[in-house]
């Protein structure tokens, strides 16, 4: 069973900015890809982020590109997400997932429950 518990959502003014956080418990996995994606109201999940295991290779949305910085610890279990120069538009669920195997392209087979983020103009 793995788990992942996503955590540091929130409301945050324009410009502002947040952590999230992503923990990663129960099974380990030699190497493994973590991603974030999120979901806005009425919209279809979008790529946000991933990381590699040993995290020399990123990977972001054009959307995020510049303001988003993806990091890893894997001495605990755990992946970040900073976000910067947030814009209304960043308004979404955020949900953490991984791929076991670090395959290419990544297909990611758990998900967290997600965590929201709320950007007012």
């Amino acid at each position: 069973q793995v788990q992942l518990v996503e955590s540091g959502g929130g409301l945050v003014q324009a410009g502002g900015s947040l952590r999230l956080s992503c923990a990663v418990s129960g099974r380990t996995f030699s190497s493994y890809t973590m991603g974030w994606f999120r979901q806005a109201p009425g919209k279809e999940r979008e790529f946000a982020a991933a990381i590699s295991w040993r995290g020399d290779s990123t990977a972001y949305a054009d959307s995020v590109k510049g303001r988003f910085t993806i990091s890893r610890d894997n001495a605990k279990n755990t992946v970040y997400l900073q976000m910067n120069s947030l814009k209304p538009e960043d308004t979404a669920v955020y949900y953490c997932a991984v791929d076991p195997f670090g395959r290419r392209p990544p297909r990611y087979d758990y998900w967290g429950q997600g965590t929201q983020v709320t950007v007012s103009s």
